[in-house]
């Protein structure tokens, strides 16, 4: 049986952003306190959690106190130092593991992965020199995807190559680090599975989101999906294997695309996030269990709750200077407003949300 922690217990997170922020007022309501440990000064986790470090992720002797003060461990990003997460775990349980953690890290691990299951991902290649970029263009063809194996998010990270562009430039631009080259997917809709699974292998999945970006950042979702149901099944399906796979404690997303042609609609994974979601945020207002109380339940050994859905949701990100227009927000009817405490707001700052439920 996993260890149970309930009401009165001590939630380490590691990170202190708007994740964070939302997993500590969740645990909140069931009487877990939590303690962050960040870098950042004024984080917005900061101001709802009952107890913050301030120090680096390489801070041995922060971490160890950190570790000492805390039942449980989690984090509210994905590229946790690998010493970090390795000696936070030598004293606590770590939710999610570190093979989560090494996998989701690294790009061309990840494809691997999802590769390995034997389900559908964009062909790719791993790039470290020019000639190999050269031969991953020949192979995959134009368009065609260049990216930072490790660090990349919002788009940062990643170059479109088409059919007449000098490779040189965008080897240049990834500045030496290790990279992968994707197919170019034409997908018509991109959406994305949370779900979350517990340490006996529990399993439940929220209703499926479609989002859509702009400039690279997501800036709305809306649930349902317009996709096929069986289409719906296979999505749910694959992302219960790659957490199965994974031994996987916590709420997971996997974001895929969605392609059409004559035979029907396909589901190509894209990338696998081993954390709560942007674009599971909608859940705070419109499940009967938000993606973040899920994922304190999750971790601490404590039943899982309903993901029905209370009606029909748009969630909207307030991005940079939309922050303004906050007033306007809270005077929408069947409108949720969530801004995050983020001190200085800049041009793709994503700075709070708005839930719409009908």
């Amino acid at each position: 049986m996993p260890n149970v922690f309930g009401p009165g217990s001590r939630l380490g997170i590691v990170g202190g952003g708007q994740l964070a922020r939302m997993i500590a007022l969740s645990a909140a309501e069931l009487a877990i306190s939590s303690h962050i440990f960040t870098p950042e000064p004024h984080c917005p986790a900061g101001d709802v959690a009952a107890q913050v470090t301030q120090a680096e992720y390489d801070d041995e002797v922060a971490l160890a106190a950190f570790a000492d003060s805390v039942d449980i461990i989690t984090y509210e990003f994905e590229n946790v130092p690998a010493k970090t997460a390795a000696l936070l775990a030598s004293r606590r349980p770590l939710h999610p593991n570190s093979d989560a953690l090494e996998t989701t890290q690294d790009r061309l691990l990840e494809k691997e992965f999802i590769a390995g299951l034997n389900l559908p991902v964009a062909s790719f290649h791993a790039i470290d020199t020019i000639e190999d970029l050269s031969h991953g263009v020949q192979i995959l063809g134009s368009p065609c995807i260049l990216k930072t194996r490790r660090f990349g998010y919002d788009g940062k990270g990643q170059i479109k190559i088409e059919a007449n562009d000098g490779l040189n430039r965008a080897f240049d631009e990834m500045s030496g680090a290790p990279a992968i080259l994707e197919a170019y997917i034409p997908f018509t809709r991109e959406i994305s599975v949370v779900a979350a699974r517990n340490a006996v292998g529990e399993f439940c999945a929220f209703d499926i989101c479609e989002n859509v970006h702009r400039d690279h950042i997501l800036q709305f979702t809306y649930v349902p999906a317009n996709i096929q149901n069986k289409t719906a099944e296979i999505a749910i399906s694959a992302a219960r294997k790659i957490a199965d796979a994974l031994q996987y404690v916590g709420v997971i997303a996997v974001e895929m695309f969605v392609t059409s042609d004559g035979s029907g609609e396909r589901i190509i994974i894209n990338e696998i996030a081993p954390r709560v979601h942007n674009s599971a945020h909608w859940t705070i207002d419109g499940a009967n269990t938000s993606q973040f109380q899920q994922h304190v339940r999750a971790i601490c050994g404590l039943p899982l709750g309903s993901v029905a859905r209370r009606g029909t949701i748009e969630m909207e990100n307030i991005v940079g200077d939309a922050t303004q227009r906050w007033l306007d927000f809270l005077g929408e009817p069947n409108t949720h407003l969530h801004l995050y405490g983020k001190r200085e707001t800049r041009p793709g700052r994503k700075m709070g949300h708005v839930t719409r439920v009908r």
